[in-house]
């Protein structure tokens, strides 16, 4: 797989890491010995990732001392956030930047191991042919890091819809595919994906894929400590 596009959202506040983030920003924390933000690049450049971006907000100037110094070589892009833009502004925001029309987003609290290559590579082949949203999910006994008996979406012949408590628990894993089709005549600048999300449940165009490796998500601090 080549040629696709990154977004790597690192502009939040990082709460649910307090007080490891009160002076480093949670793409910044060091994990078995890996700088999170450092090893999302690397996972991803190495299977085929052309062009990364890195939104930024809090701590932004320790994130972007990282970058240039770490990644002066590579075709990373930083863009600042004066007022944080959430997740779903975030992404809008980036196709300002780029001319393509699917671009690949990842949360910055994952921590992707080699295991993880084959379902980003297999979940990426069809990239060109999402026409709204493709999110990648994970199973229970697949997914580290969260201990809710709550699941997010669940997925039948390909499409997501909302979780329910008679269904399996299923988790998002911090990776999709977003067209830029979905914020066609969406003026505001400040949301949430998840209001995307909700709307394309409704009209049953949000696709899915499940990743059959195990996925580590740094997302507390219980997480961090004990993965």
């Amino acid at each position: 797989m080549s040629n696709f596009s990154l977004l790597i959202l690192s502009a939040g506040f990082g709460r649910r890491m307090l007080d490891l983030t009160t002076n480093t920003p949670k793409p910044l924390l060091k994990f078995r010995n890996k700088i999170l933000l450092g090893n999302t690049i690397n996972f991803f450049r190495d299977i085929g990732c052309t062009e990364i971006y890195i939104n930024t907000h809090y701590l932004h100037e320790m994130i972007e001392t990282y970058v240039n110094n770490n990644f002066t070589n590579s075709n990373v892009k930083l863009i600042h956030e004066p007022i944080i833009l959430g997740t779903g502004g975030g992404v809008k925001n980036v196709f300002n930047f780029t001319k393509i029309k699917n671009l690949c987003v990842v949360n910055s609290d994952i921590f992707w191991q080699i295991d993880n290559k084959t379902d980003i590579i297999n979940f990426l082949e069809n990239i060109n042919e999402v026409t709204h949203c493709k999110i990648l999910l994970s199973k229970k006994n697949h997914f580290s890091g969260l201990t809710s008996t709550e699941g997010d979406f669940i997925i039948k012949d390909n499409i997501v819809s909302k979780w329910s408590k008679e269904n399996e628990i299923i988790f998002y894993s911090g990776f999709q595919i977003v067209s830029k089709n979905v914020f066609k005549n969406l003026t505001k600048k400040i949301f949430s994906m998840n209001e995307i999300w909700n709307k394309l449940i409704i009209d049953k165009k949000l696709q899915g894929q499940l990743a059959s490796s195990d996925i580590l998500h740094i997302g507390d601090k219980n997480a961090f400590t004990e993965a």
